[in-house]
């Protein structure tokens, strides 16, 4: 069986001795073709892992900023479809860059399992992470994942113990998403020394590849975190740059996408200058 995309993204990483960019963008924010030309240009810009969101009319596990990506998505009629096209003229020039699709499950279930799955592979999906669907639910999305060869990311957070770790990772794969902090994203910042021994923790039980998330909003901050993870997810400060350079009516400014990526340029460098 080959090796998957995101198994030898994190084996670079690891005989490269650092860790591991993940940048989140919404798809279709705020516009479908902004968002691609973004997306394109993130490898070049440091990410080394890419989520991409599902935009959805109730993102409960978000803050404000996904929020409003989402409905800004929606509004210019942004669908599920739409997103796994992105991922394939995303894959006609990069196929080495591990695409993640975040978001919740009942667009994918509106849309037909077997069929997003056949779909998701056929473009290039390499994973997904499904905030509301928990291991209780695997039979669901994650099983049937893992037959269409796509890595299903679950969740942990500050109060996953030992025994709810070998659950989640009974049929996760790919990672292990740590959310740092109790709420939604981009809210506080999270401690490190808690969020370092946590991590400590699950190492003894797990060889699994581990990303840190949520609150981690600045070059400084990555740089804080990538000492210890394998990887750091920034999200909603990605968006905030996004938002920041919109005009009247939620249109991109002429300098929307490189100030983006810059930015990411920015979180790169902290990230690989962190060990």
């Amino acid at each position: 069986m080959p090796i998957s995309r995101i198994e030898q993204r994190f084996r670079n990483l690891k005989e490269d001795n650092r860790a591991g960019l993940i940048t989140f963008i919404t798809a279709g924010d705020p516009d479908q073709e902004t968002s691609l030309n973004i997306l394109k240009g993130l490898p070049c810009a440091g990410a080394d892992i890419i989520e991409l969101g599902m935009p959805f009319s109730d993102p409960m596990a978000d803050g404000p900023a996904i929020q409003e990506a989402s409905i800004r998505a929606l509004k210019n009629k942004m669908t599920l479809s739409k997103t796994l096209e992105m991922v394939g003229k995303f894959r006609e020039n990069d196929k080495e860059t591990p695409i993640i699709l975040m978001g919740y499950y009942n667009p994918i279930y509106i849309y037909g399992v077997d069929k997003f799955l056949g779909d998701a592979n056929r473009v290039g999906v390499d994973g997904l992470i499904i905030v509301d669907l928990p291991p209780e639910e695997d039979s669901e999305l994650a099983i049937p994942a893992k037959h269409a060869d796509i890595a299903m990311i679950h969740l942990a957070t500050p109060t996953t113990d030992k025994n709810r770790l070998e659950r989640i990772l009974e049929n996760g794969s790919g990672f292990l998403y740590y959310v740092t902090i109790a709420g939604i994203t981009g809210s506080a910042k999270p401690d490190l020394s808690p969020v370092k021994g946590a991590l400590a923790g699950f190492r003894e039980i797990s060889t699994i590849p581990m990303a840190i998330g949520f609150g981690i909003k600045s070059p400084e901050d990555a740089a804080r975190f990538a000492e210890f993870a394998d990887a750091v997810v920034v999200g909603s400060a990605i968006v905030d740059v996004i938002k920041n350079n919109l005009e009247q009516e939620n249109l991109a400014n002429s300098v929307l996408e490189s100030r983006v990526l810059s930015f990411v340029g920015e979180l790169a460098q902290g990230v690989r200058n962190a060990r």
